[in-house]
């Protein structure tokens, strides 16, 4: 068979798609076409596969399919013979209804092998297919690409014939599948497929022939004007977005809604023009988080910033989907638009001023928090409370930090806060710092919403820390207290989040100095988890659930390392559930122990150790050395005796790694031990004796981690 290899390009016409998704459907269309093919066996030997997604279209290139795949052999084990024939060696019904099910209703009994399994025959069918056809096999594949599009909602249309109903995420008009220059015979959603397709809204005019698969992306550039590629499309926006900020002499900011904005527009384009506009520079007297928020969320603008002082300007960056040659109707267009939007932010921001943030605290009492733990009056008292044993604990202010408490949520009943639920934090920063609210309040109210903390704590931002960490804490309590613990995808509550939160904040608090790293602290893990369970009604709080979220907390923490050590480490330290701002330290330090050649043998060691120790019968004593009458058990007990204090001495100043080198100098008595001892004597007193020591030595080796988790 002469083999044809030729490009496949496939494209969906469709209604405008949905921005946030589009990248994702673009990728998953490409993706879900090239897997049945791949199946099917029609891509040749380095097959690249090119996805394009516009706002209007889905399409796959892939630059050598077949146009029929190779024969495959193929062994079918139907059925036990004595089932599928009959006495006189005919096919029983049931072989019938098989083979037509396998599609080899062509083959006769003589065609069938018969193989033993060893209790009875079987009927086999072996021989030679023919490889699918690519019509068949993209038929296959663009439904199945179809099917399985992560559509955030799905929407039901009537076709042009006014019977058939059709169900995908947006109406789609036209169907491009070319294999080569041939049109592949495929159809979906009423549609069959040819070499039309349509260009730009507004740019282009009528029909545009694609004469084949290769002439794609640069006949819809030249006569469409569209730019297919989504990952093209956007670094020219972003090219054009870089071009005009220079020429201003400023920049698009360094936060990561740059990125995001950039994606979302990148999808509601086709052709990317971008424009310079401008508003009244009064507006820059409202919080620029005000502005730049309007501007971005609502209008699709790039905020341009000074980059000498970061502060946002009075002009905007518009991607347009039109280029024309005197853009000042698009222009002045949207600066009509967003005017009014900066106006309001103007207004909401006057009207809050008149009212002290303090004063909007009581307003806290209508709002709901959760119907089943109160409102956000009752739950700014329980933060407070916590807030206060936190900052007694770390010897931060109290009184700071109980008003930051006090004041966290009182943005919430605002103008602002309640038109832009985002700025929630941010807007009662401002209006702190407007009534004269100290400067440490005023950072702690900035910084509440943040999802980690990732500069050491100084004295500066220690009532931040402090309200961060009581906050927090109320969260993971109190929502887990009423049963919405994550589960699975779920986490309404960002639970995970919290725990990572609060992770991080006892690493920066470690950082800064205020919890060091010798000292388990006067604020732990379960201080701080304590606090929240009394800072509720008595009795609300159940014994189990502060034990479940420390528990939760610990298994993030797990996994957040696992990510960046060895598994068996991490394992190995937070099966003692160490301080929090310990941990890390304590990790490194079991890696290094591990490159010791003495590590391997201690873990076994201490595996074995910990087996026997279950086997113990009630309580084990101290040592007596008396009954210490080998020669192996007298050196290993000596050992202990030498090594005990001075790795007593290295965990309390905080050497991990000191402590485990220490423990490696054991290695000789405790193979010599296991080597010449016999543990589980007859003598029950002589077996409690040895269980004794072995007991004294579990718990010098395993004070930094347990090291039975690193055992093979």
């Amino acid at each position: 068979m002469t083999t044809d290899i030729r490009p496949l390009l496939v494209e969906l016409l469709t209604e405008e798609l949905p921005p946030k998704a589009l990248q994702k459907l673009g990728q998953a269309y490409a993706e879900g076409v090239r897997a049945t093919l791949a199946r099917l066996g029609l891509l040749a030997d380095g097959c690249v596969v090119t996805p394009y997604a516009t706002p209007r279209r889905l399409a796959v290139h892939l630059s050598a399919v077949l146009a029929q795949a190779p024969d495959q052999a193929y062994t079918e084990k139907l059925m036990p013979a004595k089932v599928g024939l009959t006495e006189d060696g005919q096919p029983t019904p049931a072989l019938t209804k098989k083979l037509a099910a396998k599609g080899l209703e062509h083959l006769t009994p003589d065609q069938l092998e018969r193989e033993s399994d060893g209790k009875q025959d079987y009927l086999v069918a072996r021989g030679t297919a023919a490889g699918a056809r690519l019509a068949t096999g993209l038929q296959e594949g663009i439904q199945a690409a179809t099917d399985a599009l992560p559509i955030p909602k799905v929407m039901r249309y009537q076709l042009a014939d006014g019977v058939s109903t059709v169900k995908f995420v947006r109406p789609a008009h036209g169907l491009i599948a070319l294999h080569g220059a041939d049109i592949v015979p495929v159809g979906m959603l009423g549609l069959q497929a040819g070499r039309l397709t349509l260009g730009h809204r507004f740019m282009s005019e009528g029909d545009i022939e694609i004469t084949d698969a290769d002439s794609y992306v640069s006949t819809l550039a030249e006569r469409g004007h569209v730019i297919a590629s989504f990952e093209a499309r956007r670094d020219e926006i972003d090219r054009q977005l870089q071009a005009e900020a220079s020429r201003l002499g400023a920049t698009l900011g360094v936060d990561p809604e740059v990125a995001a904005l950039l994606d979302e527009v990148t999808a509601l384009v086709e052709h990317p023009t971008v424009y310079v506009g401008q508003f009244e520079e009064e507006f820059l007297q409202v919080p620029q988080e005000c502005l730049i928020l309007t501007m971005r969320l609502n209008q699709k603008y790039f905020p341009l910033f000074d980059p000498a002082t970061g502060k946002l300007t009075h002009r905007f960056l518009i991607v347009s989907n039109m280029q024309v040659a005197n853009p000042v109707n698009i222009v002045e267009g949207n600066q009509r638009v967003v005017r009014p939007r900066l106006a309001d932010a103007q207004f909401f921001f006057q009207t809050d001023r008149k009212v002290p943030l303090a004063a909007r605290v009581e307003q806290l009492g209508s709002i709901v928090y959760h119907n089943k733990l109160g409102t956000q009056l009752e739950r700014v008292e329980r933060v407070r409370a916590i807030a206060r044993g936190v900052a007694e604990a770390l010897g931060a202010d109290v009184a700071a930090s109980d008003r930051a408490a006090l004041l966290a949520k009182a943005d919430l009943g605002s103008n602002m806060v309640g038109e832009f639920p985002e700025l929630q934090g941010i807007m009662g920063a401002y209006y702190a710092a407007g009534d004269g609210e100290p400067d440490s309040v005023v950072e702690a109210l900035r910084t509440q919403y943040r999802n980690r903390y990732d500069a050491p704590v100084t004295r500066e931002s220690l009532t931040a820390a402090v309200l961060f960490l009581a906050e927090r804490a109320e969260t993971l309590i109190g929502i887990w207290s009423i049963g919405l613990a994550p589960t699975g995808e779920r986490d309404p509550f960002a639970l995970r989040r919290a725990a990572l939160g609060v992770i991080s904040a006892f690493e920066q608090l470690a950082a800064g100095g205020w919890l060091k790293i010798s000292e388990a602290g006067a604020l732990s893990l379960d201080t701080l988890l304590d606090l929240a369970a009394r800072s509720f009604p008595a009795g609300k709080i159940e014994a189990a659930t502060v034990a479940e979220v420390r528990a939760f907390i610990f298994e993030r923490y797990r996994n957040q390392l696992i990510g960046e050590y060895e598994r068996n480490a991490v394992e190995a330290v937070i099966a003692l559930t160490p301080p929090l701002h310990q941990v890390a330290e304590r990790v490194r330090a079991v890696i290094a122990f591990e490159q010791m050649p003495e590590a391997a043998s201690l873990a076994a060691a201490n595996k074995r150790i910990g087996n026997l120790l279950k086997k113990a019968e009630g309580e084990i004593g101290a040592v007596d050395p008396a009954r210490l009458t080998d020669a192996a058990e007298q050196a290993l007990a000596t050992a202990v005796a030498q090594l005990a204090p001075q790795a007593q001495a290295q965990l309390a100043a905080g050497d991990f790694a000191g402590n485990l080198r220490t423990l490696a100098q054991a290695r000789g008595p405790v193979d010599a031990f296991f080597a010449d001892v016999m543990v589980m004597a007859e003598d029950p007193a002589l077996r409690a004796n040895r269980l004794a020591l072995l007991n004294q030595l579990h718990g010098l080796m395993n004070q930094v981690a347990d090291l039975s988790r690193l055992a093979q």
